[in-house]
């Protein structure tokens, strides 16, 4: 069972709006990921979004990644290694975060109108330099505080999940 995040508070009162989605951390051969940046509220995150109708977490993890970054990837296993539970105004949104291997980084990121708006490109980085520059930005929004919080920590998972399979493909050496 993956590890779970709360972020937010159930209101009662409130009628929330179901919202599932996809986070992946997109892995290159040279061991850096993908981070997204989004300039209007200036926070960092993964790629990722939400899970279309009739859509499966891996088509719609590979459909994300290539529309934020221009690169295919190939999931790694079938469960996801985090997920978060979100309640911001009315919606309730759960993330389910998945590793991929990255297959080729040539295409060209197609996004939104809104993405545009919103100033979005990626970077690709490190891990341990992605933590460290997610946490340093200081978001100018409540969304992006959001982001920020949910981001950091699916990482963080992400992050011991490949610290524990690079240990034990060095046990086995």
């Amino acid at each position: 069972m993956p590890k779970q995040k709360t972020i937010g508070i159930r209101q009662p009162e409130t009628q929330y709006v179901d919202r599932y989605a996809v986070r992946i951390v997109a892995l290159s051969t040279s061991g850096d990921i993908a981070v997204i940046y989004a300039e209007q509220g200036n926070y960092y995150k993964l790629p990722g979004g939400g899970i279309e109708v009739d859509e499966d977490h891996h088509s719609a993890a590979q459909r994300e990644v290539e529309e934020e970054t221009g690169a295919t990837v190939s999931l790694r296993g079938t469960g996801c290694i985090a997920t978060t539970e979100e309640f911001r105004d009315d919606l309730h949104q759960i993330s389910y975060c998945y590793i991929a291997d990255v297959l080729d980084i040539s295409g060209n990121p197609s996004l939104t109108e809104e993405e545009r708006i919103d100033g979005l490109s990626h970077r690709w980085m490190p891990v341990n330099k992605a933590l460290e520059t997610m946490n340093l930005a200081e978001p100018t929004s409540e969304l992006g505080r959001y982001i920020q919080t949910r981001d950091i920590y699916l990482l963080a998972e992400a992050k011991k999940a490949l610290d524990n399979e690079n240990g034990q493909k060095l046990a086995l050496m």
